[in-house]
């Protein structure tokens, strides 16, 4: 049984052929700068080498062709036939309140999706277009649409609701709705594997860390609270994103820049996070290195970063009631142990004890960072949001 799964972007189509059969990878690659110039397609060997392919791609139906005809090419192909492929698995960002779970994708569920759109105008056009295309390719292939809204869908309203008119929630289903989902339940579901837990008795944080970025809390197996709202850029400081910030200050940058609603949301998503503070770049690695040379912005940007990640920590802790398991994945999450250690810091308090020998250095490993008699455990577990889209495409179909 062989899933192939899709995570299309405005400009951009990654992709993983797996075999569920052993749960190997057997492709992986993806597109860029679709619809511009120099488009390409890179994919990684098995041997690990990369390889270049450069071609005029000026839409995703065109991508997923040029894909398909890499995966069953002579030279670079790992199968010999499209009739190989069993089903396909999608990502779609936003799922709204109409899907609390992945689905097998038909019509209706296409309406629904496309309803959706007004919450996520600019990632739930990309994935349908590769929902659109596949149809096109290959029309005899189940498809699966797996959402990064669904798994907060538990969230009681107590959590997802905002102090404002309720009116507008009827109206126009403003709530918090959190994403990066499918990564939250992998890395929480694989921690309790890792540590030999029963996942339904746990008390769990799971903080996805990078330049995009959100905490959420999950108690008994299921999200009770997150750190990303309606949309992407409430919570956490993040590459780019401003994060968490007073409403009233939106209003008052409009008022003094005299700009639109377009121009705000702009510097909000673009311009703000790490790189606004810092000034120097929105990537953690360019970061540290400014903070190594004493650049004080930068030194900031970084304070700023991890306080927030701790400050949501806490008060998912008390949100739970407790906590027994911390996880960190994601680009900065497996890979930053510096960032760790600062978010771990002065948290004896709460029963977290992290061991800083067994911390530093490590990178992209699953391991426990905690020290034997920490209450906690705080553990690192790489995610594989693109695994868990071909296991629930397998669970669904049924394969």
């Amino acid at each position: 049984m062989k899933i192939l799964v899709l995570n299309c972007g405005s400009s951009s189509i990654k992709y993983k052929l797996f075999d569920m059969n052993n749960g190997a990878e057997l492709a992986q690659g993806g597109i860029e700068k679709i619809g511009l110039k120099g488009s390409f397609l890179k994919l990684t060997l098995p041997n690990g080498n990369k390889v270049v392919l450069e071609g005029e791609i000026l839409e995703h139906q065109t991508g997923i062709e040029y894909i398909l005809g890499v995966i069953t090419s002579e030279k670079y192909g790992c199968i010999k036939s499209l009739n190989e492929i069993d089903a396909v698995g999608h990502r779609v960002v936003h799922g709204g309140e109409k899907f609390n779970s992945s689905v097998l994708i038909d019509d209706d569920v296409v309406r629904k999706m496309e309803e959706c759109i007004d919450l996520a105008p600019l990632h739930n056009p990309p994935n349908l277009n590769g929902i659109y295309a596949v149809k096109e390719l290959m029309p005899d292939v189940p498809q699966v649409g797996v959402f990064d809204t669904a798994f907060h869908q538990t969230m009681p309203a107590h959590a997802y609701m905002y102090g404002l008119p309720y009116s507008l929630y009827e109206k126009y289903a403003i709530r918090r709705y959190g994403f990066h989902g499918t990564s939250h339940r992998y890395v929480s579901r694989r921690a309790c594997e890792f540590l030999e837990v029963p996942y339904e008795e746990q008390k769990i944080i799971t903080a996805h860390i990078g330049n995009g970025g959100s905490i959420t809390a999950i108690k008994n197996g299921v999200s009770v609270d997150t750190s990303m709202g309606m949309t992407p850029v409430e919570g956490l400081l993040m590459g780019t994103r401003s994060g968490d910030i007073d409403a009233g200050v939106l209003s008052y940058i409009m008022e003094k820049e005299n700009i639109g609603a377009q121009a705000i949301s702009t510097i909000v998503n673009k311009y703000s996070g790490v790189i606004g503070v810092s000034g120097v770049s929105s990537d953690m690695r360019e970061i540290e290195a400014a903070v190594a040379a004493g650049n004080e912005r930068a030194i900031l940007a970084l304070d700023v970063y991890n306080y927030r990640i701790k400050k949501y920590v806490g008060s998912y802790a008390a949100a739970l009631g407790g906590l027994d398991i911390l996880v960190f994945t994601g680009g900065v999450g497996e890979n930053q142990y510096t960032a760790r250690q600062a978010v771990c810091e002065d948290m004896e308090f709460m029963g977290l004890k992290i061991d800083k020998e067994v911390n530093w250095g490590l990178k992209g490993k699953e391991a426990i960072i905690s020290t034997p008699d920490s209450k906690v455990k705080v553990v690192v577990i790489p995610t594989d949001e693109e695994f868990m889209i071909a296991s629930d495409t397998m669970q669904i179909l049924k394969i």
